[in-house]
C-alpha cells in the first residue's frame, strides 16, 4: 500500500514565513534598503553607476579588512597566534574579493571615464578614511593624511588614534621579541606615528625563523599569513595602477594627485619588507 505525501505548498508545510508586521528580519539585519539607495549619480552617463557602486563596495571591503587586521593585532598582543592567523587568513579571502572589484573598471577607455569624471570634482580614492586606516595598520603612517578629514571630527579622531597605535607588523615584532628573538630596541620603541623603516636586524630574525621551520613552525605560519596579505596588497596597488593607466593615461589624478606617477611609486613598495628580503638569506 502506497503512502500519499501531501504537497508541501498546498499544506503550507516547509514554506518560509512571508508575512511580517514591519520590515523583514533580513532587512533589519542587512539594511539592504539603505545600501541600495545610497547611489546618486551626478552625470547622465550610464557607466557612472558601475563606478559608483564598485567604489562603495570597495569601501565595505576596506571596513571588514580593517576589522580583521585589528582583530589580528589585538590577538598578537595577547600571544594568541591561532586567533591572529585565522583573522589574517579571512582577510586574504577578503583581499581577493576586494582586488576583484577592479574587474568592472579595469577596461575603461579614456572616453568612457571622461564621460563622468567631472562628477568626481576633487574627489579621489586617496581621501578614503577607511583605506587610510588599512594603510596605517600596514605600517604606512603619515600624519599629513589626516588633514583632508579635519572637517569630520569623528573620522579625524579615529584616524588620529590609528596613527599612534601599533600596526600589524609592530605587534608581530613585539611578539618575536617576547619569544627571545633579537628585535632591536630601536624598532620596538620607534615613533609609531612614522612610517615603518626596514631593519637589517629584523631581516636576520626572520631568516633565523625560516631557516628552522620545524622549531619555529607557528612563527613560520604567521610569517606566511602576513606574506599572503602583503602579496595581495601589492596586487591591489598594481591593479589600481593598471586600471588608472588605461582610463586616463598620465594625466593629473582627481583631487590634484599625481595620478599614475604616484601610483607607480606606491606599486614598487612592499609591506612587511623584511619578510621578503629575508628569503634571500635562508
Amino acid at each position: 500500500m502506497s503512502t500519499i505525501h501531501p504537497d508541501p505548498e498546498a499544506t503550507g508545510a516547509q514554506t518560509p514565513h512571508l508575512d511580517f508586521a514591519g520590515t523583514t528580519p533580513y532587512e533589519d539585519y542587512v539594511q539592504a534598503d539603505v545600501l541600495t539607495h545610497l547611489q546618486h549619480p551626478l552625470s547622465d552617463d550610464p557607466g557612472e553607476m558601475v563606478f559608483l557602486v564598485t567604489t562603495q563596495v570597495m569601501e565595505l571591503w576596506f571596513t571588514v579588512i580593517v576589522h580583521e587586521w585589528e582583530t589580528a593585532a589585538h590577538a598578537l598582543r595577547e600571544d594568541r597566534l591561532t586567533v591572529a592567523r585565522d583573522a589574517l587568513k579571512r582577510s586574504v579571502r577578503e583581499l581577493e574579493a576586494l582586488n576583484a572589484s577592479w574587474t568592472p573598471l579595469a577596461q575603461l577607455t579614456p572616453a568612457q571615464f571622461n564621460s563622468y569624471r567631472s562628477a568626481l570634482g576633487e574627489g579621489s580614492g586617496f581621501q578614503s578614511a577607511m583605506y587610510r586606516r588599512m594603510e596605517f595598520l600596514l605600517g604606512d603612517k603619515s600624519a599629513s593624511m589626516l588633514v583632508p578629514h579635519r572637517g569630520a571630527p569623528r573620522v579625524h579622531a579615529e584616524l588620529e588614534k590609528a596613527l599612534g597605535e601599533p600596526g600589524l607588523y609592530d605587534e608581530t615584532l613585539a611578539l618575536l621579541a617576547r619569544r627571545g628573538f633579537a628585535v632591536p630596541r630601536s624598532v620596538l620603541t620607534r615613533d609609531l606615528t612614522q612610517k615603518y623603516e626596514p631593519s637589517f636586524e629584523v631581516e636576520a630574525v626572520w631568516a633565523e625563523i625560516y631557516a628552522d621551520p620545524e622549531r619555529h613552525d607557528d612563527l613560520v605560519r604567521l610569517g606566511e599569513a602576513l606574506t599572503d596579505v602583503g602579496e595581495l596588497v601589492w596586487r591591489w596597488r598594481n591593479d589600481h595602477l593598471v586600471a588608472t593607466r588605461r582610463a586616463m593615461g598620465s594625466k593629473t589624478g582627481t583631487g590634484g594627485s599625481a595620478g599614475v606617477a604616484w601610483l607607480e611609486k606606491r606599486a614598487t613598495k612592499n609591506v612587511f619588507p623584511e619578510l621578503w628580503t629575508a628569503r634571500s638569506h635562508v
